[in-house]
């Protein structure tokens, strides 16, 4: 049985097998509209979500299958042993997703699971956003080697892009990243990327004028926002978002940066229009942004079709 943590369990094969998955689901979903019949889906959130919860719910009865929503907060994995809570609910479905905090959650429960865990956000990873950018990548540019170049914070988002560029050895993943999120990531997770060739990290001081020098060779422009959303509106962590936004406004995606470029713009959503991302980008990009949330759905379907045993083309 394997669970979708991250990438590390997943060869490239095996990756490219579940884009592969995901775009036949897309073009063709009326021949997968049973394929988990029968199925259960148990869905689990610790933080908010809008495209984790909207995706995966539908993606599931897309496929035949049903699914169960429970908030953490409302649950007694607040009260109990996380361990037994979680047994417990694989006596009652096929397959689990949680959106948790902590990376070390996500990993005591997949190491306990008795069911497919996914995924699907911690404070380290965001594997199913990254499956969702390829399969937008493969869609508008044919397969999946480009220049990508990623401005904002070390999050779990940017993480997972590392990990899956250096996982799929094709195309070039650019970090340009002047804000360092704690993501309790392996002390040596970005040198081992870094020597794979497919991953090149610049220099965090940067200038976005000597940023621009990159531009003119990028495929795709990336960014996320620089404040996690849970904390974006909460006022006992006001200072931090000012000094937060104060340092990251210099390197705002905007019309003066992308100029001259043929580079598309995406974003993972939510968007704090006017920080991380000008309103004339979104207006130019908002299509490539929607169809790279959309494809959310269809990469999980094939997340989950895959994990249980339906991964193969019809």
């Amino acid at each position: 049985m394997k669970n979708m943590l991250n990438f590390k369990a997943h060869s490239k094969e095996e990756l490219m097998d579940i884009l592969h998955l995901a775009k036949d689901m897309k073009q063709s979903p009326e021949k997968y509209a049973q394929v988990l019949k029968g199925k259960k889906l148990y869905t689990l959130f610790e933080k908010t979500s809008t495209r984790t919860f909207l995706s995966f719910t539908t993606g599931m009865t897309e496929l035949g299958g049903t699914y169960y929503n429970q908030l953490w907060k409302d649950s007694n994995f607040v009260l109990g042993d996380p361990v037994s809570e979680l047994r417990y609910v694989g006596r009652n479905v096929d397959i689990i997703m949680a959106r948790l905090i902590k990376n070390e959650t996500v990993e005591q429960f997949g190491a306990n699971t008795i069911v497919p865990f996914i995924n699907g956000c911690d404070s380290t990873y965001h594997p199913c956003q990254i499956l969702a950018d390829a399969l937008t990548i493969l869609e508008k540019f044919g397969d999946l080697n480009v220049k990508l170049l990623y401005i904002g914070a070390k999050n779990n988002v940017f993480n997972s892009l590392v990990e899956f560029f250096a996982k799929m050895e094709t195309g070039t993943l650019y970090g340009l990243t002047p804000l360092v999120n704690h993501t309790a990531v392996e002390a040596d997770f970005y040198e081992k990327a870094k020597a794979t060739g497919y991953y090149v990290e610049l220099n965090p001081t940067m200038t976005m004028e000597e940023a621009k020098t990159y531009v003119k060779d990028m495929d795709i422009l990336y960014t996320d926002t620089w404040v996690d959303m849970e904390f974006f509106n909460n006022p006992e962590y006001a200072e931090q978002k000012e000094q937060t936004l104060n340092r990251m406004m210099p390197y705002q995606i905007n019309r003066e940066f992308v100029e001259g470029s043929h580079a598309i713009v995406l974003h993972d959503m939510p968007m704090h229009v006017g920080y991380e991302i000008s309103q004339e980008i979104v207006d130019a990009n908002l299509e490539h942004i929607l169809d790279q949330a959309e494809n959310r759905r269809h990469a999980e379907k094939a997340v989950m079709a895959t994990l249980l045993g339906h991964g193969t083309l019809l």
